[in-house]
């Protein structure tokens, strides 16, 4: 993967209406380094925001199956969102796939990219 790739899957990440504020932020502080001197900083912020708001998939089942998550999708998004964390975990994912936690994982997999 490149640098400029990556820089599409922040965007990606941050465009995400699941990605967190923190994270959100981290990117957005990224993108606006790169290429400037606190680059190296804003990609190991970055990287570190990620490792700790990347959800893994035993914590996502519970929560798909929570009393939060009827309150946040309603009984039958909540239903479907439960039976997706099912599906997911019986296919031996590790993480969530959400539009935040996808491109978060592949810029995890890829940080050598941006931390040289």
């Amino acid at each position: 993967m490149t640098k400029e790739n990556i820089v599409a899957k922040v965007k990606e990440m941050i465009a995400a209406p699941s990605c967190c504020g923190a994270l959100k932020a981290a990117g957005k502080a990224w993108l606006y380094e790169v290429g400037k001197d606190g680059e190296a900083q804003a990609a190991k912020n970055l990287i570190e925001e990620i490792e700790e708001d990347l959800t893994p998939i035993d914590k996502l089942v519970p929560f798909a199956h929570s009393e939060t998550a009827v309150k946040i999708f309603g009984e039958e998004g909540a239903k479907n969102f439960a039976a997706h964390a099912d599906e997911l975990k019986a296919s031996g994912a590790k993480y969530c796939d959400c539009g935040a936690c996808k491109p978060s994982l592949e810029i995890l997999q890829n940080k050598e990219v941006i931390l040289g």
